[in-house]
């Protein structure tokens, strides 16, 4: 930057000095500045091109090596579908007959915000609905309305696939050139992927039966063999024995696969759908699976009705108090709720 100035007088020529300097002073402090910014930028951009371009762990044989432990970061365990927040899993109607005015019901009020629902975008690929048939959305409606005594999850049975994916629990990938095995925290649930010529299963499992295959660096599984008993979420969508996934799982970047779920079964929908989420990997350097053996914590909440006594009855805080009355179902009817 130049500045010119024209001065005669002795005491004009100490003010343009002055002028002159203030004016280097701000040239110099701006270059300063800049550089600083083009630096840090230029770090920026470095880091995201090394990111970008970090090699995929590969395995001897040329494959993408997803061995690890990995976990979802979404609300998809709560709704796959987008929803807005809703105040408790359970609701009830509020001062006012609408939905937005709805609040907590009894099971979940003493837990306040803790038992809300944050709201989520979804994961449900396309339109984002789930093409349920007739018949079956009134059963997911149905199963909506009775959380506490429909959900799998909440008597710690095995999660199934694709849930055991993005519930809010790690899982560790163990992967060899002939079988990949995944081992979940939630009620210590496993499951193999054979990626070799296998017998199916006798019977049919929570789990189904995963056999995959490589095409290019994404891992594709087809799913198959479901008894049918286990849902998606815990807002009620569910299959039957009919259902097949195909996942496909693929590297995004060494920290994280993009993974993607083909839906399809006959007796509950009328078409095949998609749901997708990326997957992360768990970066902490002490990291380890740890196991959530839930079943020994739901026992109370599975067979404390049966009990001669009642063991769990009341709990009084500071501003409410909860009275519990178990109940026995009725013939077939205490049967069937185990089998749900």
């Amino acid at each position: 930057m130049k500045v010119k100035m024209r001065i005669r007088c002795g005491k004009d020529l100490i003010q343009e000095r002055e002028i002159v300097e203030g004016v280097r002073r701000m040239v110099d402090r701006f270059k300063s500045v800049m550089m600083v910014v083009l630096l840090v930028a230029g770090v920026a951009a470095c880091n995201s091109d090394s990111n970008q371009g970090a090699a995929v762990p590969r395995t001897p044989d040329g494959n993408p090596d997803f061995s690890g432990i990995w976990q979802a970061n979404n609300e998809a365990h709560w709704d796959l579908q987008a929803h807005a927040a809703r105040p408790g899993i359970i609701t009830q109607e509020g001062p006012y007959p609408y939905d937005y005015a709805r609040v907590p019901a009894a099971p979940v009020l003493a837990l306040g915000a803790a038992a809300g629902v944050p709201g989520s975008l979804g994961v449900v690929d396309g339109d984002g609905e789930i093409p349920y048939t007739a018949e079956a959305a009134v059963i997911k409606q149905e199963n909506f309305d009775n959380w506490v005594d429909r959900d799998p999850e909440l008597k710690c049975y095995l999660p199934g696939v694709p849930r055991a994916m993005y519930m809010p629990y790690p899982f560790q990938i163990v992967q060899s050139t002939n079988k990949i095995h995944m081992a979940y925290a939630f009620s210590s649930t496993a499951r193999t992927i054979h990626l070799d010529e296998v017998a199916g299963p006798p019977d049919y499992t929570y789990m189904g039966h995963s056999v995959g295959r490589w095409e290019g660096d994404t891992l594709v599984v087809d799913v198959t063999d479901f008894n049918g008993k286990n849902w998606f979420d815990r807002a009620g969508n569910f299959h039957s024995e009919a259902l097949r996934l195909e996942e496909r799982f693929t590297p995004i970047s060494p920290d994280a696969i993009q993974y993607e779920v083909t839906i399809e079964d006959p007796n509950v929908f009328t078409r095949p759908w998609r749901i997708s989420m990326p997957i992360y990997r768990r970066l902490e350097s002490n990291m380890q699976l740890l196991e959530y053996r839930c079943i020994e914590f739901a026992e109370e909440f599975l067979y404390g009705h049966l009990r001669k006594e009642p063991l769990v009855t009341r709990w009084e805080g500071e501003t409410i108090i909860v009275d519990i009355t178990r109940k026995i179902p009725q013939g077939d009817a205490l049967y069937d709720w185990y089998r749900k």
